[in-house]
């Protein structure tokens, strides 16, 4: 089957290429540099377009090669990987239409796209890479409204530790955490609102509290950082309890942890 079908029939195989060879040159191991679509056996000497006689080649590469087959060309391991069976693809492949199945048999209208579909989305209409963005632009669509707006942050920061025991750089016990987890009906990670009427930290303030025996409480804000100290108990409210997750609006976050330096997000805070 021909890969020269439509953008974005060659979207999809180009991904797929790229996934398979580790986006690198099949033969020198080139990497970062433009990449071109190869057939292992020449059209000329019986090949076919099908992808699993395509692999990725740098200029240079594809150049030298010429109407030679890649075991010809010097590396019969391209060629023989070709051969390999798709094992693991044709078991995910097998679960997921089990699963489209099962979730038609509901009256469901469900449907699957690859992830070389989002990203042909994504780049058509020009937008940047994130979670957000990557999450609207599945399946078929015209357009994406309301991308930059602020989403909703889930982080699971778990539900602390067994230990009781905190130990220092040298592993020597610098301090023990209380027996009960819970203090004034307060328990480490609640969401409260802090109204502090004087002193250093006097204001509104809101967050998720750390504990103390003594009922004089920290609060941290969505980046963990502490935005007031031994603040009464008293002067706390509970908004929500913990349940190991933390909430909060955030900027679109990059899906991809290869972005350059800069792409990233910045948390908005409560």
């Amino acid at each position: 089957m021909s890969y020269q079908r439509g953008e974005l029939w060659g979207y999809e195989v180009r991904e797929y290429l790229l996934e398979k060879w580790g986006r690198r040159c099949a033969y020198c191991g080139a990497t970062n540099v433009p990449l071109e679509i190869d057939h292992i056996v020449p059209v000329s000497r019986g090949g076919t377009d099908r992808v699993s006689n395509l692999t990725l080649a740098c200029s240079a590469c594809n150049q030298a090669k010429g109407n030679r087959t890649a075991e010809e060309f010097g590396h019969p391991e391209v060629q023989e990987r070709t051969k390999q069976p798709l094992v693991g693809a044709a078991a995910m492949n097998a679960t997921r239409y089990a699963m489209l199945s099962a979730l038609r048999s509901f009256g469901l209208s469900v449907y699957s796209h690859t992830a070389a579909r989002t990203k042909w989305n994504r780049s058509r209409l020009g937008l940047s890479k994130s979670h957000t963005v990557d999450a609207l632009c599945v399946g078929e669509m015209a357009a994406v409204a309301g991308w930059e707006m602020p989403v909703l942050g889930i982080r699971a920061i778990g539900r602390g530790r067994r230990c009781r025991t905190n130990f220092d750089a040298h592993g020597l016990p610098r301090g023990y955490l209380p027996r009960t987890k819970r203090v004034f009906g307060f328990c480490t990670g609640d969401l409260v609102v802090a109204e502090v009427p004087s002193g250093m930290y006097a204001g509104r303030h809101m967050g998720t509290v750390l504990i103390r025996s003594s009922g004089r409480f920290d609060i941290k804000d969505l980046r963990g950082r502490r935005v007031a100290q031994g603040i009464r108990w008293q002067h706390c409210r509970l908004v929500q309890r913990f349940c190991g997750y933390s909430y909060g609006k955030e900027e679109a976050a990059p899906s991809s942890p290869r972005l350059k330096a800069g792409a990233f997000g910045a948390a908005e805070g409560w």
